[in-house]
């Protein structure tokens, strides 16, 4: 008999991953997701990338607006009988009651080399942190947040001035590729599953739009990190003459200057520690983004300001 695998994610991150299965010929029972947002003006419904991808390749998929204490929900899933779940990414907290649900279990992609990094921002939280090292874990969900035990990771360098799009791209590509032995060895019961080491855990709280806020007497390598850390969004911003700026690219300079000052024509900024960060791409609030000539020709931001 067929095997049936039930698929839960939302962002682009799991799209790579839904296509890979798909293309490689596992059998996609159904899809969950997030529903649809309304954009910041109401003007229009957004699909999930999944949703979009799960409509592409005709694959039945549902998105309900929550999971707990959904009974239809749960009877539906009882009923589809599935021999595996895959999470990436999903969005929501799968309830207790739905991990007996599945033959083989709930299988969660997490984007972080656990047990750093659980919960809801890990790729974000690992550059902001300067880590040298990311990757991705293919664990076993258990009732505690990214607390299951893990059947393997992959790892990456965190180098170049990567930024969190970077780095999503690069693990996600990863994922789509490792899944595949990954669901093999779960289907057949040769995977092995080791407890991960819960003394050694940190978490990756969601990201706040505050946290973006550059305090320029921070040494360079950190306010780089955050600048990298928030691309694309929320975005790491100052705040000059009333108008929000927000950075996205930027790199280290060894200008010296007081913190915050602007030291050369083209917004390279002093830091805290003797080095500065020299502004690439910028978006003044409620304009378009700009590379940086191209912005300092209009700015009223000129060498000597302070921001």
């Amino acid at each position: 008999m067929a095997k049936k695998i039930v698929f839960m994610g939302t962002p682009m991150f799991a799209v790579p991953i839904l296509k890979s299965l798909y293309q490689n010929g596992y059998p996609i029972s159904d899809v969950y997701t997030q529903p649809p947002k309304k954009s910041q003006r109401g003007q229009k419904i957004n699909k999930s990338p999944i949703q979009g991808i799960a409509e592409t390749l005709n694959l039945e998929f549902r998105a309900p607006e929550y999971l707990k204490d959904n009974n239809e929900e749960y009877e539906y899933f009882k009923n589809i009988d599935a021999d595996l779940a895959i999470v990436v990414a999903y969005g929501q907290i799968i309830p207790k009651n739905f991990l007996g649900l599945t033959k083989k279990g709930f299988i969660n992609i997490h984007a972080s080399l656990l047990p750093k990094w659980r919960g809801a921002a890990p790729i974000q939280r690992s550059i902001m942190n300067l880590d040298t090292e990311t990757g991705i874990s293919v664990m076993k969900i258990a009732e505690k947040l990214d607390a299951g035990p893990i059947c393997n990771t992959y790892k990456i360098d965190l180098e170049n001035n990567l930024n969190t799009s970077d780095v999503a791209d690069q693990l996600s590509l990863i994922a789509a590729e490792k899944i595949l032995d990954n669901i093999d060895d779960i289907l057949d019961d040769k995977a092995k599953f080791i407890e991960q080491d819960h003394s050694k855990a940190t978490y990756a709280s969601k990201i706040q739009k505050v946290e973006g806020e550059i305090d320029w007497s921070d040494n360079a390598k950190n306010i780089n990190g955050k600048i990298n850390g928030l691309y694309p969004a929320p975005g790491a911003f100052f705040i000059h003459k009333g108008e929000r700026y927000k950075i996205l690219k930027a790199e280290i300079g060894n200008g010296i200057g007081n913190p915050g000052e602007v030291i050369s024509d083209y917004l390279e900024v002093a830091c805290g520690d003797k080095q500065s960060i020299k502004i690439k791409e910028i978006q003044r609030q409620g304009k378009k983004t700009q590379n940086i000539g191209e912005f300092m020709l209009g700015s009223q931001i000129k060498k000597g300001s302070s921001i």
